[in-house]
């Protein structure tokens, strides 16, 4: 499902996809994940579209970077975002934290 890119040439290092534009809190939480990564010097693509999430995650597979860090309002209320590894496909809930220290590595 698209190309997988490595992580020395992906255009951007991760894709951070808001489930629920529109939502406060998820928008706020989104927002402080965007300006962290951003801060690190960490290249993000923010798809923060009002559109269904299957067809955000169909558009970031397709684009292929490395990272995927997804935002939704079950993890924000548990404190836990969605972190995927494109290349194997492995998907972790984390802490915001532990999630940015595992993209910077």
């Amino acid at each position: 499902a698209g190309i997988v890119w490595p992580d020395a040439v992906a255009p951007f290092a991760v894709g951070l996809i808001n489930l629920r534009t529109g939502d406060a809190d998820c928008d706020a939480a989104c927002e402080d994940l965007y300006a962290r990564l951003r801060a690190s010097g960490i290249e993000v693509l923010y798809d923060d579209r009002d559109e269904r999430a299957g067809g955000k995650f169909a558009n970031m597979d397709l684009i292929g970077l490395p990272w995927q860090l997804v935002v939704g309002p079950r993890g924000v209320k548990a404190g836990v975002v969605e972190l995927k590894r494109r290349a194997s496909g492995e998907r972790e809930e984390l802490s915001a934290d532990a999630a940015l220290s595992k993209i910077a590595g």
